[in-house]
Parts: C-alpha cells; sequence; structure tokens
C-alpha cells in the first residue's frame, strides 16, 4: 500500500497548499491512503469543520489533530459527526470523538490510524502514551486485522517520539511525528519493520518562525513581551511529510521516504 502523510497544516496558505495540490498527488503517485495533520489549520490555532471539510474534499481520508484540537469549539460537536478526524487517544476521558479508527482504503484494505500526544515540554499532563497505544495496536494486529497502521505522535521532545518509534516497532506500518514544525532528517525503517521520522514538519510557510509571521515571536525573543498576536505566514506553503510503501501481507514497510512539495524548501518526492 502506498501511504502518504502531511504534517501540521499551518493556517491559510497550508490549506491552499492542500486543496492546489494533494489531489494531483494523489494521482500521480498512486496514494491508496492519506492522513493529514490539521490542527493548525484554522488561523494557527485548532480546524474548524469548515476548514476540516476542505482538507477531506481535497483528497484527505483522514485528518488528525492534537494538542489544539478543540481550541475551535464547533469542533467539539462536530467530531462526533465526522468519522474521518482523530483526536488524541491519550486526551481527557470526556473528550469527544475518537483517538484511533479503522478506515478502508483501495482494495477494500483496512487501515488504522490513530494519535497520542506526548507528556514531555507540554503544556498539560496528558495520560501516559505507551500504555494508551499498546492496547490499540495489539488489538489490530498487522497482516490480520488491518494491512496498515499509522501512528501520528504529536510530542515536543524528539527522545519521546523516538521512544515512541521503538515501542510501536514490528505494530505499526509508520510511527511519525507533528507538533514541532519542522521537518527531521531521519526517515528509516527499525528493525521491526516499522517506517519512522521523528517530524513531519509543517504544510505552511517555511519564511516565518514555524509558520507565523516572524516580527511578533522576534519581538517576544528579544524583549520578553507580547505587542500583538501571532499570525500565520502567508507566502508560499511547502507540503512536508513522508511517503512510506508497505507490504500487505505483513502490514510492514518496504520503503520510507519524505515528502517536501512547492514552496522553499527543496523539493523531494517518492
Amino acid at each position: 500500500m502506498r501511504i502518504l502523510f502531511l504534517g501540521d497544516v499551518m493556517g491559510r496558505t497550508g490549506r491552499a497548499a492542500i486543496t492546489a495540490r494533494l489531489a494531483g498527488l494523489r494521482a500521480e503517485w498512486s496514494l491508496d491512503f492519506v492522513v493529514v495533520n490539521g490542527e493548525n489549520a484554522s488561523s494557527g490555532a485548532g480546524l474548524t469543520p469548515d476548514h476540516a471539510k476542505a482538507i477531506l474534499a481535497a483528497g484527505a481520508d483522514c485528518i488528525t489533530l492534537g494538542d489544539h484540537a478543540f481550541d475551535q469549539k464547533d469542533m467539539l460537536s462536530f467530531i462526533e459527526t465526522e468519522p474521518r478526524i482523530i483526536r488524541p487517544l491519550n486526551f481527557s476521558k470526556v473528550a469527544p470523538g475518537k483517538g484511533f479508527r479503522v478506515f478502508t482504503a483501495t482494495q477494500g484494505r483496512k487501515v488504522l490510524v490513530t494519535q497520542v500526544l506526548g507528556q514531555v515540554f507540554m503544556k498539560r499532563p496528558f495520560d501516559d502514551p505507551f500504555s494508551a497505544i499498546e492496547g490499540v495496536l495489539k488489538t489490530h494486529a498487522l497482516g490480520a486485522a488491518v494491512q496498515a497502521a499509522v501512528v501520528d505522535v504529536h510530542a515536543e521532545a524528539t527522545s519521546e517520539k523516538m521512544g515512541m518509534g521503538h515501542w510501536c516497532d514490528g505494530q505499526a506500518s509508520l510511527v511519525v511525528g507533528t507538533h514541532t514544525h519542522v521537518p527531521t532528517a531521519d526517515a528509516m525503517i527499525l528493525k521491526g519493520g516499522t517506517a519512522y521520522l521523528t517530524d513531519a514538519g509543517m504544510c505552511g510557510d517555511y519564511d516565518s518562525v514555524i509558520g507565523m509571521e516572524k516580527m511578533e515571536p522576534l519581538r517576544r525573543f528579544v524583549t520578553g513581551m507580547a505587542k500583538g498576536r501571532f499570525e500565520p505566514a502567508e507566502g508560499e506553503a511547502t507540503l512536508s511529510g513522508v511517503f512510506v510503501e508497505t507490504d500487505d501481507r505483513t502490514g510492514k514497510a518496504l520503503r520510507v521516504q519524505p515528502v517536501r512539495v512547492g514552496g522553499r524548501l527543496a523539493e523531494s518526492a517518492p
């Protein structure tokens, strides 16, 4: 199976890049399943129902969220009606929506998508992501219950993401980090057959500070004082993420490659 995962969609420019490019990439790369992290798609903080619909209509099969899952309050009710949106598995037990779901890809193949939030350096103490993911992967075995499994690790610390990769090795097709908006260069297939990337990067304008217009973050770094709000940068976006090809029989990765399309970053493609 040929799977594409795209990192955090950042504001208007990130949404525009998804709308303009994703359908073409699906056809050109013969993609079977596409996951998009959309938790910053609406003004850099959360995801509105209308923006979720636009990302899905553009060609995403599933949207994952993150620590900003419910910054846009309409998502509290919308997520209950849209099964293609996945919120973090170890979020509050009273949170609406689901932290994992099995989807049907091309040729009837089953794909598990789940997301966990890290604990290290995060502002809120979420439940243990390792024990949370363990039960889900055990009940959705690769090559049996599902033909592929994608784990989005929404976390700050690279060490915690790497730990999750090794924890899931052999039980997931892809473990990919999100949240920091900076693409890493460590795409690899772990010993157990799981494709891994510490951070997918963002779908946004890289002439910025992690997707935000530069002046306000720089002012705060230099003076320690805020003058205005953070606003998403509006230049041309780069679509950043990772491509993985899996073995339908085992669900394990055969090939993994970072994806950088358009914008200021060097282009790469499967």
